[in-house]
């Protein structure tokens, strides 16, 4: 099944007044459109934009279902795009968005991407491998450590979940 490159239909350059506050909050309302339209095909509504020098240049959400793949979350898809844009496996100079905390496999491989920096909304306490049960983006045992915000857009990406799994139920 092939899946559009970005199916929200949002700017994909950031304007160039914002601060550097208002951009991450930009990048994630984004992130957080790709999350409603994973809820719409019956994911979990995670959502990923991967931002180069204000522009994006790929953008990924949970397709775990629907491709019946296991690492078909968000972060995944979101990095085989940009590596497909880009012409290269390490994402150097990018910002990844998303809006939940990574996981353990997303994390490893933010860290093997070489991305600079990670934002994400939600913190996932029974998951999350960038500051809640560990921080693998951050370790000093790996080769690479990335620079991480988190909790911006938090209790928007929060209720999206909240309702989704309350939905399920």
């Amino acid at each position: 099944m092939s899946a559009p490159l970005c199916p929200i239909d949002q700017p994909d350059i950031c304007p160039a007044d914002l601060s550097p506050e208002e951009a991450d909050r930009f990048w994630m309302d984004q992130a957080l459109a790709l999350a409603d339209h994973a809820a719409e095909q019956g994911e979990v509504p995670v959502g990923a934009v991967v931002v180069q020098e204000g522009r994006r240049i790929a953008c990924g959400w949970n397709q775990v279902i629907t491709l019946n793949d296991p690492s078909a979350h968000a972060e995944v898809m979101a990095l085989r795009r940009a590596a497909q844009m880009l012409g290269n496996y390490r994402l150097e100079r990018v910002t990844l968005y998303v809006t939940l905390e990574p996981c353990p496999m997303c994390a490893g491989a933010l860290v093997h991407a070489r991305i600079d920096r990670l934002v994400f909304a939600a913190a996932d306490p029974r998951a999350g491998a960038c500051g809640s049960l560990f921080n693998l983006c951050r370790s000093p045992l790996l080769n690479h450590r990335i620079a991480i915000t988190a909790g911006v857009e938090e209790a928007d990406a929060r209720v999206r979940l909240q309702r989704f799994f309350q939905a399920r139920r």
